[in-house]
């Protein structure tokens, strides 16, 4: 208890290793995963209180507050809600035993240790965390092209502003050339917000 006490008033408990993946099913978070969905731990690190882990889908954070306590809280952060930004790595001073991995998730801020033995993997890590969050403004900035020609379109037809039975007089090829135009829109919005990352993080973990 009092060694528990005394590394949590150093910060020592709050160090993290990257674990090898043969050791994933080690980890009480390897639980939580989405098999069913296809989800897969990319990245997962381990300290004596807390656990977080990169999916293909999203960010999870087993928070164990503090190192006597055996309470433990679940956090999952969908790509698709929450947005990975201002991703930044802390290299490890003189006497420092970790390097921090610091980003933004939606609108919260991230900070993890990691033992700075492992500073090459943290490097690889932060690679593709950085990729990510350029991926995120890409399809912004996609998204925005696409909603301003979609409104452009609609304005051109006019269609949403008429009656339904004037509508449904209308000729068939107006009502098939703005039933396209629809089913473009949300094919194109599918094919811009695709949330799985698994690509990403193999490019620079694998390689």
């Amino acid at each position: 208890m009092f060694k528990s006490l005394a590394a949590d008033m150093l910060g020592l408990s709050d160090i993290g290793k990257i674990i090898d993946p043969q050791d994933f099913d080690k980890a009480d978070i390897d639980d939580y995963i989405f098999n069913e969905d296809n989800e897969k731990i990319i990245v997962l690190i381990k300290s004596k209180i807390d656990e977080y882990c990169f999916t293909n889908l999203a960010v999870m954070h087993l928070d164990g507050n503090i190192a006597i306590s055996k309470k433990r809280t679940l956090n999952r952060y969908p790509y698709k809600h929450y947005p990975i930004s201002n991703v930044r790595l802390e290299t490890a001073g003189t006497v420092d035993l970790d390097v921090e991995l610091k980003f933004n998730i939606g609108d919260k801020e991230m900070s993890i240790d990691i033992d700075k033995k492992q500073i090459e993997k943290v490097k690889d890590i932060y690679k593709a965390l950085f990729s990510i969050s350029e991926k995120f403004k890409e399809m912004q900035m996609q998204m925005n092209t696409l909603q301003q020609t979609q409104d452009a379109v609609s304005k051109m037809f006019s269609i949403k502003e008429l009656p339904e039975q004037m509508i449904l007089n209308l000729p068939d090829i107006i009502n098939e050339t703005v039933s396209q135009v629809a089913s473009t829109y949300t094919e194109r919005r599918r094919e811009i917000q695709s949330f799985d990352f698994g690509e990403i993080y193999k490019r620079y973990l694998e390689a």
